[in-house]
């Protein structure tokens, strides 16, 4: 049962011009765990408010695009928002950009403006901005996105609306055997068949990289070390340049002959430095390590 005294979080309203890359921004905020709802009827907000008050725990952070799909019903908008401020946090993000931008954008993907009717692109846009006059003027935020790419433009969102400390980018350090192939999800693979193999060591061969013993003699070998700390040097600029792009998710592979010993060890030493890029999380995953 959701608790009564359970305070809600932030409600954003995303509206603004097609072609202006709302469903974009919109995948941002759910890649960044907001609970997104697309094209809702102005009519449909006070329900959904009252429903995000009963679970406030299960919606904290709820995102609506509104725009103008809704027609008719897009009238009601401002008032609607009116009475929303009243009783919650709320913030309404207009996305805009220049007529000759929005045109060329259309253009690319050769799809009529929704509002053109038997006219232009050009008076489509128009005739849009006439009707979201009024919710740009009341906006508490306007991107222009007229210089962004889809790229650039997610990683904006980004950046205005992830919690601090948050992490914007996930990698998963994943130690694998070649003989079983090559993970078909791999972003890099790094083959660790340079290294003495410990499974030619009578008294290691029944352990993993997990254990102390065969982790020691892993890292004892010539150029363990220097490789690892250099391949994490190496990773800095792509995952900086990975949240750039707003690549959310890697994978990072690394590779011995079974994926019992060597790789298992360097995955970890891989991961134990890769927090110290800005932004990234690390995860480790063992893909055959439980192969016999």
């Amino acid at each position: 049962m959701a608790d009564e005294h359970a305070t809600p979080g932030e409600m954003l309203i995303l509206s603004g011009m097609s072609g202006a890359g709302r469903s974009t921004a919109a995948n941002a905020l759910e890649d960044l765990e907001w609970y997104v709802v697309d094209n809702l009827p102005p009519q449909m907000l006070k329900p959904l408010l009252d429903l995000t008050e009963l679970a406030a725990h299960a919606l904290p952070k709820v995102a609506v695009v509104v725009d103008v799909r809704g027609r008719n019903l897009f009238a009601e908008l401002p008032q609607a928002l009116h009475e929303l401020r009243d009783r919650r946090q709320l913030r309404v993000i207009f996305l805009d950009a220049s007529d000759e931008v929005l045109v060329r954008r259309f253009e690319a993907v050769r799809r009529p403006h929704p509002l053109q009717g038997d006219g232009t692109i050009l008076d489509g846009i128009r005739r849009e901005r006439q009707r979201l006059a009024a919710i740009r003027e009341n906006a508490d935020l306007i991107i222009d996105t007229s210089r962004f790419n889809v790229h650039q433009l997610a990683t904006h969102m980004v950046d205005l609306f992830s919690e601090e400390g948050a992490a914007r980018h996930v990698v998963t350090v994943m130690s694998f055997g070649f003989k079983y192939g090559l993970p078909p999800d791999a972003d890099l693979v790094a083959d660790m068949r340079f290294l003495p193999n410990p499974y030619w060591n009578e008294e290691l061969r029944s352990l993993t990289g997990v254990d102390e013993r065969v982790r020691d003699y892993v890292l004892e070998q010539e150029g363990a070390v220097a490789f690892i700390d250099a391949y994490a040097t190496a990773l800095r600029p792509v995952l900086e340049g990975y949240q750039r792009e707003n690549k959310r998710h890697s994978v990072v592979a690394i590779g011995c002959t079974g994926g019992k010993h060597r790789s298992v060890v360097m995955a970890r030493e891989l991961a134990a430095r890769l927090p110290e890029v800005a932004g990234v999380a690390v995860r480790v995953k063992d893909r055959d390590l439980g192969r016999e």
